[in-house]
């Protein structure tokens, strides 16, 4: 290469190196301006500077510490993204001698902006080694306290011993140190460390408040009052919460209640919400202070307590009840204390109080007979054991639970047991014998009289199984027991004595012996007030002195009972105007029956009247009287024992007239329609006669053999097979009657004796407590023609079929039984039965027809009118007409006993709860509990009004206790279980929202 031309290269080379070098060399002057700017604290021209120079940079160190720089005055400036800057620029020069630096300011950042998770994870990058000591210092205090918010405690008091004792950061390490050992429970610790931040000039940091707790922590409760009294003023709304919970505890354990009040009522718990340690306290406060409403009104929002303050709460809840006469709350609270098993004292004292409560009060969870017994096995040495021992003996007759009672009492040899037992075993067979339990309710009375150490309970014994024997038809028996109790002088101040010559006058009417009957209804009618006994006396002394042949003195008697306005007199009349009849006043005794059938149209007597009528006219030789009377019979009383009758009288006379056509089909319908009744018997050998009279004795043949039981009626076998049943039947030998009157319904199921055979036969079987078995001869019965047996029979068949809850068969007997009952007591029968039987079938618009039909009869028996009332309420409840119901139920309550005076009582609460007269309600409810607790249907529904009462008036410990122990106790009672459970899940929820200690089930 030429010389010349390699110079001008180096030459051009120099130059272009030389214009580099100026060129870097401004670059640095501009970086170094930048880091002078930033030095000097102008972070904003430092950023400009920078960023304008960056990309002017070749060296990759300058750019790295350039970056570096870019993010620090973002930092600095408070920029957003300065952390993701800083970020970016380790990630970028990981191995930048600026990346401890980076470290500490991005941690230092997150610090800044109290992201103390993130300022962690940066500030534990840091390589300590590198820092100043001043930065040192900041970073040991801060990445310290970083720690401690994150609950770091050990690390934390770790790098705050670091600074201990530095002059800047000193006072506020030895803070933080000392609540380390605050939140540890090391309250001396704790507290000369803040002593020593205090007189170091440390201020705030609400020292004065944790060392009051801690003082209160330590028991220096005067202590723990004076110093949160001081910080009080300077708090704010959460430290001032905690602090009057610290001062009213204080004073609470000094037993200074009065000024706890005070402070524990502005406490407004941890989040909002109290606990059952925090209501405790306070309820208890005013409880010793005497403020017992307001000690009701704390203790009773603890509610799930398990632990030894609850036990203690619900025992001093209880005595506040008593102190404010809610004793029925108090038995609950006693009983829940008793059931817990944190203080033994506690729980025996509870018992001896729930026990004492329920036998004055009434309980509805278990019998009290039962809870004074288990008191007594269980502290059988208490000092107390004697006088429960008393009032269990007592409570057998105050609870009315009747069979628990008499299952304890048997077999004891105590006198004073043994006179319990004749109380209860009386008192249980009159409920017995209240709900037509008759059998059952004998077999009760005689427990009772086989005591007899109670003249009075004796002499009520007596009377009440002769009630019971009457009921069963044992006539003969119960006249001795009527006897019996006339005859005791106790009996004569007895309520039951008033009435008892009428009591042995039925006895002896229904045995026959009319002459004994009729004197005693004539002393009953010396003394009795008018009443429908009364005019029932006046009538049954006629239907007496009827039987004995005594006419004109029948007919006074008759007249008697006509001459009451007030009452039913058909029956009276219509006898009064047969017996005319017998004393030969014919004329009179057409009049009579005439007036009667025209004054008593719907009378049940009125086909009797129509059959007297034509019997009359045929003794008058007035036959179109006669036809027309009996006439009267057949086309409207077909279902009348007079039917049959009146088709045989009529054709007789159209016999007697020689009216044959006439007569053979009266006596044909007759035979058709009434096989082997006497009267078909009868008109059989009556159409012998008119064929023979008219010559065609073939055509009676012809008849005649399409006959089935003419040849049997003849029979002397079966006449000899139905005597022999009779006979023993008669004998009282029921073992063998059934058993022959068996034999002869097999051999001769349509013999001329099988009517009679079928209805005695059945009376036994029932009267032996075999209804069952009975059931298909009363049915025999009345598909039979009426006859004397019919109506007894319907009777009893629908009693069975009541029993067996059969009540589509019970209402078609029923129905039968009122159209064609003679007795009115048979009709009332029918028609208060009917009433219940539509009421089963939910057909309750015949339920109401029926009450009201029998409310509106002049009925002196209190327990049919309140039968009649209770199913107007229940059939108008079940029709939506509460007023209706509700009134009903009210005149129950006025005259019931026993389960329907539960019911009333029941509703009664019910009516009141939905008035939201809960107060109210809840006395009913406690009525019902403490008298008529054996019928639990109505106790655990009253304990659920109870519930609601309670909860309505803001007793959650109430409400919550009676629930639960309606879910444990009452299983068998699904629908209230079901109801129960929603309500208390309902009311937990509420007090959750206030009660940190309530625990509310998801599911």
């Amino acid at each position: 290469m030429p010389k010349i031309l390699f110079s001008l290269i180096l030459l051009a080379f120099t130059s272009a190196q030389a214009q580099q070098s100026q060129q870097f060399v401004d670059v640095l002057g501009e970086y170094q301006e930048a880091i002078h700017l930033y030095e000097q604290n102008q972070f904003e021209a430092a950023s400009q500077a920078f960023r304008e120079l960056y990309s002017d940079l070749n060296s990759d160190k300058l750019k790295s510490d350039t970056e570096y720089y870019l993010a620090k005055c973002a930092i600095e400036l408070g920029k957003s993204g300065a952390d993701e800057m800083m970020e970016g620029f380790i990630e970028n020069h990981p191995t930048s001698l600026k990346t401890n630096k980076a470290y500490l300011e991005v941690g230092n950042y997150y610090f800044q902006n109290k992201d103390f998770h993130k300022a962690n994870t940066w500030l534990s990058k840091v390589n300590t080694g590198s820092l100043s000591r001043s930065e040192l210092k900041t970073y040991q205090f801060n990445y310290a306290y970083i720690n401690f918010r994150l609950k770091n405690y050990q690390k934390a008091q770790q790098l705050f011993e670091h600074v201990r004792n530095d002059k800047e950061y000193g006072a506020q390490a030895k803070y933080y140190i000392g609540f380390i050992a605050y939140e540890e429970n090391q309250f001396q610790s704790a507290s000369d460390l803040f002593e020593e931040a205090k007189r170091e000039g440390l201020n705030g940091n609400n020292i004065s408040y944790f060392q009051s707790d801690m003082n209160f922590k330590l028991g220096n409760f005067e202590k723990a009052i004076e110093l949160g009294l001081e910080q009080l003023p300077k708090s704010n709304a959460r430290e001032r919460s905690q602090l009057n919970k610290i001062i009213g505890e204080s004073y609470f354990n000094l037993k200074d209640y009065d000024k706890a009040i005070a402070y524990l009522k502005e406490y407004r718990g941890d989040r909002g919400k109290w606990n059952n340690t925090d209501y405790y306290q306070l309820g208890y406060a005013y409880y010793q202070t005497g403020d017992f409403e307001s000690a009701v009104e704390e203790f009773s929002k603890i509610i799930d307590g398990q632990d030894v303050v609850a036990q203690n709460a619900y025992y001093h809840l209880a005595k506040a009840y008593l102190k404010t006469d809610r004793k029925t709350q108090a038995l609950n609270a006693f009983k829940n204390v008793s059931e817990m098993n944190y203080d033994e004292e506690l729980k025996t004292n509870a018992f001896l109080n729930y026990a004492k409560l329920s036998y004055e009060i009434g309980n509805s969870y278990q019998p009290v007979p039962e809870i004074l017994q288990t008191y007594l096995e269980t502290y059988p040495d208490s000092e107390e054991a004697e006088v429960v021992e008393k009032l269990l003996i007592d409570s057998y007759l105050t609870s009315k639970n009747y069979l628990k009672a008499i299952s304890m009492l048997e077999g004891s040899r105590d006198y004073d047991n043994k006179l319990a037992l004749q109380k209860v075993a009386y008192y249980y067979g009159i409920e017995l014998f209240k709900d037509n339990q008759f059998q059952e309710a004998k077999a009760y009375f005689n427990t009772s009289l086989a005591q007899r150490l109670d003249s009075e309970y004796t002499a009520k014994a007596t009377f009440w199984k002769a009630e019971a024997d009457y009921a069963l038809g044992n006539f003969g028996m119960a006249l001795i027991g009527y006897k019996e109790f006339k005859g005791m002088t106790s009996a004569q101040k007895l309520p039951e004595y008033y009435s008892i010559d009428y009591n042995i006058a039925y006895s002896y009417f229904k045995t026959k012996n009319y002459r004994l009957a009729a004197s005693f209804f004539e002393d009953f009618i010396k003394v009795e007030r008018p009443s429908q006994q009364l005019h029932d006396a006046y009538v049954r002394l006629g239907d007496a002195r009827f039987a004995l042949g005594q006419y004109w003195p029948a007919m006074e008697a008759y007249n008697s009972a006509i001459a009451m306005k007030n009452y039913k007199s058909d029956y009276a009349f219509f006898q009064k105007a047969y017996s005319y009849g017998f004393v030969d006043r014919n004329a009179q005794k057409l009049e009579s029956l005439t007036e009667f059938v025209d004054t008593y149209p719907n009378s049940i007597y009125k086909d009797d009247a129509l059959f007297e009528l034509g019997n009359t006219y045929v003794a008058e030789n007035n036959d179109q009287k006669a036809i027309e009377a009996y006439q009267n019979i057949i086309t409207n009383y077909k279902q009348s024992l007079y039917y049959p009758k009146a088709l045989s009288k009529q054709a007789l006379i159209y016999f007697n007239n020689e009216n044959y056509s006439d007569a053979l089909a009266n006596f044909k319908q007759l035979v058709s329609e009434f096989p082997n009744s006497q009267e078909a018997l009868q008109a059989v050998q009556t159409v012998r006669l008119i064929y023979i009279d008219m010559g065609e004795i073939d055509q009676y043949a012809s008849w005649v053999n399409t006959l089935d039981f003419v040849e049997v009626a003849d029979s002397d076998i079966e006449e000899a097979t139905y005597l022999a049943a009779e006979n023993k039947f008669l004998d009282n030998d029921t073992k063998k009657a059934i058993s022959l009157f068996k034999t002869y319904l097999e051999e001769f199921p349509k013999g001329r004796n099988s009517l009679k055979s079928n209805f005695y036969l059945a009376q036994l079987l029932y009267n032996e407590g075999n209804a069952q078995e009975a059931l298909p001869y009363y049915v025999e019965v009345i598909n039979r023609s009426s006859s004397e047996f019919t109506e007894e029979s319907l009777r009893r068949l629908s009693q069975i079929y009541l029993s067996n809850e059969n009540y589509e068969k019970a209402i078609t007997t029923l129905s039968r039984l009122e159209k064609e009952a003679s007795f009115s007591q048979n009709v009332l029968f029918a028609q208060s039965n009917l009433m219940k039987a539509y009421y089963e079938i939910k057909n309750y618009d015949q339920a109401l027809a029926y009450a009201e039909l029998i409310l509106s009869k002049d009925i002196s028996d209190e327990e049919v009118m309140s039968d009649a009332l209770v199913f107007i309420a229940r059939s108008s409840l079940k029709t939506g007409d509460e007023a209706r119901a509700e009134s009903a139920y009210q005149e129950v309550l006025e005259m019931a006993t026993g389960k329907l005076k539960a019911e009333a009582l029941y509703y009664d609460a019910y009516f009141k709860n939905k008035a939201e007269a809960y107060e109210a309600s809840t006395a009913v409810v406690q009525d019902l509990t403490k008298n008529y607790s054996r019928y639990r249907e109505f106790g655990v529904k009253g304990l659920l009004l109870m519930a609601k009462n309670f909860n309505a008036l803001g007793d959650n410990y109430q409400a919550t206790y009676i629930l639960e122990n309606i879910i444990k106790n009452f299983q068998s009672y699904p629908e209230v279980i079901s109801e129960a459970e929603e309500l208390l899940q309902s009311i937990k929820t509420d007090a959750a929202e206030t009660n940190s200690s309530v625990e509310v089930n998801q599911n």
